[in-house]
This record gives C-alpha cells, sequence and structure tokens, in this order.
C-alpha cells in the first residue's frame, strides 16, 4: 500500500530534503539492493524516485551508470521533501513483495534519520506525518558497550511504545518500556560498580540496590533510587497499577497524558543507564590494562 500523506504535498512542495538525510538514505538504500540482484534493485528504485522528481527513467546502460542516474532523480525528487520520503517508502514496500526475503529499514531507523536531521517529518506505520503532530521524546542513545542484537531489542521495544502512545494506549505503553527498563539493568550483571564490588543481583531491584551501593556519592547513586521509586509505583496495584495489575476497587490506570510522562523518565533513565553502562565498560578494561 502506497504511503499516506497530506494531499496538497503532492502538488505544492512543503519543503525540500536537508542534503545529508539524501546522503544517509542513499546508504539505506544501497542496503537494501546489495540484497539483489543489483541492477535490476538500482532500477527498481530509480523509478520511483523518477516518478518523486517528475522526470522519466530511462535504463542505464550499467550498473556504475545505474548508480549515478539514481542519485540524480534523488537529488530532484529531495526537492519535495514527502514525495522523497515516499518514493522510499514505496520502493521498499514494492520490493518486498516480489522478494519477501529483503530486509527492510525498520521504521524506528528512517525516523531516526529524519529526526536526526531535522527534517520535520516523521513515519507512523503507512502514513507520513509532520513532526510536530507526534510530540514524542528523544530516541534513547545506543551503548557502543553492547552488542547490536541488544540495541536493535531497545529501539523496537521503544518504537512498540510510541505506537501504543499513538494508539491511546498508555497502560501498554508504560508497561513495554517498564519491561524493557528490567531488561536494559540485566546487563549489569556481573560488571563491578566504582566501588570495585561486582553487581550480583540477577533481578532488577537486586542490580539497582547493588548499582546504588557501589556508586555512593555519584550521580548513580540518586538515579538508581529514582528508578526504583518509579518502578515500585508502577508496579503497585494500588499505583500505575500497569505490572501487577491494578486493584478492582481502589487501583487506577495512566490516562495518556500519565502515559507519556511514565515512558518519558522510564526513556531518560534507560537512556542514563545504557550511559553508565558504557562507562562501567570502559572504566573496567581501564582497570585490567
Amino acid at each position: 500500500m502506497p504511503l499516506k500523506f497530506e494531499n496538497s504535498w503532492r502538488f505544492r512542495s512543503p519543503g525540500p530534503l536537508p542534503l545529508a538525510a539524501v546522503h544517509d538514505f542513499e546508504t539505506l538504500l544501497h542496503r537494501v539492493v546489495a540484497q539483489g540482484p543489483q541492477f535490476s534493485m538500482l532500477e527498481h528504485f530509480k523509478k520511483f524516485f523518477a516518478g518523486a522528481s517528475g522526470t522519466a527513467a530511462p535504463s542505464s546502460s550499467s550498473v556504475d551508470w545505474a548508480i549515478s542516474d539514481l542519485r540524480t532523480v534523488m537529488r530532484g525528487a529531495a526537492e519535495n521533501a514527502p514525495l522523497f520520503i515516499a518514493a522510499f517508502y514505496d520502493a521498499c514496500e514494492t520490493a518486498q513483495v516480489t522478494r519477501p526475503d529483503i530486509m527492510l529499514p525498520p521504521e524506528d531507523v528512517v525516523n531516526h534519520l529524519l529526526s536526526e536531521h531535522a527534517a520535520g517529518y516523521t513515519l507512523r506505520g503507512d502514513t507520513l506525518l509532520t513532526a510536530s503532530a507526534q510530540p514524542t521524546v528523544a530516541i534513547v542513545p545506543s551503548a557502543p558497550s553492547l552488542a547490536e542484537s541488544a540495541q536493535q531489542l531497545i529501539r523496537l521495544s521503544l518504537a512498540q511504545a510510541d505506537t501504543f502512545l499513538d494508539q491511546d494506549k498508555p497502560r501498554q505503553a508504560v508497561q513495554e518500556v517498564l519491561w524493557l527498563l528490567e531488561t536494559v539493568s540485566t546487563a549489569f550483571q556481573g560488571m563491578a560498580s566504582d566501588s570495585g564490588a561486582t553487581i550480583q543481583g540477577k533481578y532488577f531491584n537486586t542490580i539497582v540496590a547493588d548499582l546504588r551501593r557501589g556508586g555512593k556519592g555519584k550521580t548513580i547513586e540518586r538515579v538508581a533510587e529514582w528508578i526504583t521509586t518509579l518502578h515500585g509505583y508502577l508496579s503497585s496495584p494500588t499505583g500505575g497499577g500497569v505490572r501487577h495489575g491494578t486493584h478492582l476497587v481502589d487501583g487506577d490506570q495512566p490516562d495518556a497524558a500519565e502515559g507519556r510522562l511514565f515512558c518519558n523518565l522510564a526513556r531518560s533513565y534507560i537512556g542514563f543507564l545504557l550511559a553508565e553502562h558504557g562507562r562501567l565498560t570502559k572504566r573496567n578494561q581501564d582497570v585490567c590494562v
């Protein structure tokens, strides 16, 4: 299904896509094309971007010329940012119909690219919206100390939380980020804290308690306290009521504003824990050298 967006954008450009963003989209595109066959995939993408730029797309004579011609029509399509994004999205989706084995860039990866270059747009499923229409919090930074598979899990979980918020499902969104907060904490198992003590806990509460004890006088001590408070409130049946159920009589569930607040708080703590994990990893490596 073609990407949906404001109809007027097709006939009157709301503005160009930043050139740096075009470069990054080209990188994503070539990662799709590399799954081959290369020439026909390049021609496939060229057809969509040529349509977006209002030009013809005659067949190129070689792979090198196909790459050059594709770059030219991409630059032309970039004069209208929504049409450029739609060309990329539609070309990817159409390619996967005929080649179901092809791996496409996840939605959160595309949205991170758009956000990083302040393009002003965001994808939500099969719809393109202006970024201002979806006030989501910043993407949690990746942690070089974690494997790519772990970072992919984090990105997918945060994207799922965003989807729940967009669907007016705050309880499910908070449950998702709370689960992710607990999951990220397990990365500290077996690490040495600043005090030199090994973090021996296996579950969230004991891991965070070890982090707090091992970081006396440091920011992590206070953050561990705040995380524990938030986790305890959201876990309580008469508090947030999103982990162990809610009390049928006295319990309550988060509304949309509360759900976004809890998600933002949890994301900020997740971001800090990832940075702390990277710092402790480097510190432990330096000690061993």
